[in-house]
Parts: C-alpha cells; structure tokens; sequence
C-alpha cells in the first residue's frame, strides 16, 4: 500500500484555488495541475463543504 501524500505535497497542486471553495473545486484543481490518483482520492474524502483557506484544507484531508 502507498503511502498518503502530505498536505504539503497537496498543496502545490491546489496553488491557484480562489478560495472559499468546494471539494469540488480543489479536486478540479488538482486533476488539472497534474495530480496523481492518491491525491485525487484523498482530496474526494474530505468533507464537502467550502474551504476559506489552504490551512483548512490541509486539516482535513490528514484526517481523511
């Protein structure tokens, strides 16, 4: 089994987000900056609801 990439790895593919936004959005944003499939997945775990920051983002997808 893989390991889980980091927030800090996450983050570089979601560097141009307008935040608040979706889970939608950040896994829109990732796929189209060249994401692997272990991010993408990780990102879809997370909670949908709208994120203001990348700080939000990187709590929950290490929870996911």
């Amino acid at each position: 089994m893989a390991d889980k990439p980091n927030p800090i790895q996450v983050q570089k593919f979601l560097s141009d987000v307008d935040y608040p936004a979706s889970r939608d959005q950040l896994v829109e944003t990732a796929k189209k900056h060249g994401a692997d499939e272990p991010v993408l997945e990780n990102l879809r775990k997370i909670p949908d609801r709208q994120y203001d920051g990348p700080n939000a983002v990187s709590q929950e997808f290490a929870r996911a």
